[in-house]
């Protein structure tokens, strides 16, 4: 057993923002086993019988709360992040993307380079990310092996995509679906606990109506998460529907193709129509939102709030590249600037994201939307312990507080400026996990100064 004293906050909903104070903890193998608020630690380390050892007690400026989830990030674009920013998504893909992630069927140029963003994403309090790979099944479960061994909670996403690519990356139909199969048996065989596979279709554009279909009856038979892209770019919108004939929109796509569940989650959704958001929420199926990447190669601005509104699911994700930080304290900044923008041209009585909103959505949010809230997302009895122990008063960085401060207001300030440096412990099922990641990060930098032009 361990025990954690101090100042605990953590989401019950989107409009409950607790702040537990002088709070003990307890986590038994790996759960949430007792959670007291203004509680005697003494007392309650004798009553459970825990060593000294295994009692953790915050300083009086940190605070825990739940590890944060990252619901859409592209693994080996992370080479790519803070350059080629300069197209839109369609040219963007065609020039920078694909040839970039053609490269990782080399499984030592894709070890080097999963290793870094899975020890990044660790060290940024990235507890769980939902990961698209590349077509290549050896390097997808490279990753899984990765994820599994530095210690993140993780799903693997083999892509899919049989249309509408080069010709150097590309798949026919046949060996998508046979590579796709073998990938799911394969990972699920390792019996990794907390790294899981994913079906993922790229998008509508390099996908065939078939090859979708096949794909939502892999996700059926092996009862795996669907992830996939919609409604990012107005071009993009455009070219998917032209090339679907029968299907009325981009939802109307994925629905006809059966890829619609409550196990799936779509990247964007900037763009849908009211009657999209509609079919969405009947079907359960929730939605990433990725404003550093919206805003970064300009596919337009998402109204988070209206999704909601809607009754829809929303978690927050980086979309490395087309984001370029793999820090979800980025994508909350970027949700609540997007959000303040869009306020600009609505109705005096519309509520703009604040600091709580984005909290949520980057914890039990994004929990909901993967569908894992029953596991993770706060600190439930019962729930795996994923947690970071965040520290507002750090040696380095811009983070100042003050000693008449309220704790929304530091909150609010760690939101708004934390990085890295003051998130100090991150525990993946009750297991410490940022040393090793920040200690394997550091290798792979100094070996890379060795072998970097041979590498990028």
């Amino acid at each position: 057993m361990q025990l954690f004293y101090g100042l605990v906050i953590h989401s019950k909903s989107i409009d409950d923002l607790c702040f537990l104070s002088n709070t003990v903890l307890i986590v038994d193998n790996g759960k949430i086993v007792y959670i007291q608020e203004n509680a005697d630690i003494n007392k309650v380390q004798q009553e459970h019988k825990i060593s000294s050892e295994n009692v953790v007690v915050l300083k009086e400026n940190e605070f825990l709360m739940p590890g944060m989830i990252d619901t859409h990030i592209h693994a080996p674009q992370y080479i790519n992040a803070g350059c080629g920013l300069d197209l839109p998504l369609l040219g963007w893909l065609n020039k920078y993307t694909f040839p970039t992630e053609a490269r990782f069927s080399d499984l030592r140029f894709a070890n080097e380079i999963y290793t870094r963003v899975v020890a990044n994403t660790l060290t940024n309090g990235t507890t769980t990310a939902m990961y698209f790979a590349t077509i290549h099944k050896d390097s997808a479960l490279l990753l899984a092996d990765i994820a599994y061994q530095i210690g993140q909670r993780a799903f693997i996403g083999k892509v899919s995509m049989d249309q509408n690519s080069p010709e150097y990356y590309i798949e026919d139909k046949g060996s998508a679906v046979k590579d796709i199969e073998d990938f799911i048996v394969a990972l699920q065989s390792k019996n990794y606990p907390n790294v899981q596979p994913a079906i993922t279709p790229r998008f509508a554009i390099t996908c065939s109506m078939n090859l979708m279909k096949t794909l939502s009856e892999l996700a059926s038979k092996y009862n795996v998460n669907i992830q996939t892209h919609v409604s990012e770019n107005l071009a993009e919108c455009d070219v998917a529907v032209s090339l679907h004939e029968g299907c009325r929109d981009y939802v109307d796509i994925y629905a006809q193709a059966n890829l619609l569940t409550a196990k799936t989650i779509l990247a964007h959704g900037v763009h849908l129509s009211d009657k999209e958001l509609e079919v969405l929420h009947q079907y359960q199926t929730s939605i990433s939102h990725c404003p550093n990447s919206n805003c970064s190669i300009r596919s337009g601005m998402c109204d988070v709030r209206r999704l909601m509104e809607k009754g829809l699911r929303v978690g927050l994700g980086t979309d490395v590249s087309g984001g370029f930080s793999s820090s979800i304290l980025d994508a909350m900044r970027f949700a609540i600037t997007v959000s303040n923008i869009l306020s600009l041209s609505k109705p005096e009585e519309y509520k703009p994201l604040n600091f709580r909103d984005v909290f949520f959505m980057a914890t039990l949010g994004g929990a909901q939307a993967l569908g894992l809230d029953d596991k993770v997302g706060n600190f439930e009895i019962g729930k795996e312990f994923d947690a970071l122990v965040v520290n507002l008063a750090p040696m380095d960085g811009n983070l100042e507080i003050w000693s008449d401060e309220g704790m929304e207001n530091r909150l609010s300030k760690w939101i708004h400026l934390g990085d890295d440096r003051s998130i100090s412990r991150v525990y993946v099922n009750g297991v410490e996990v940022k040393e090793g990641a920040t200690n394997t990060l550091r290798i792979k930098r100094l070996g890379s100064k060795r072998k970097s032009s041979e590498m990028v």
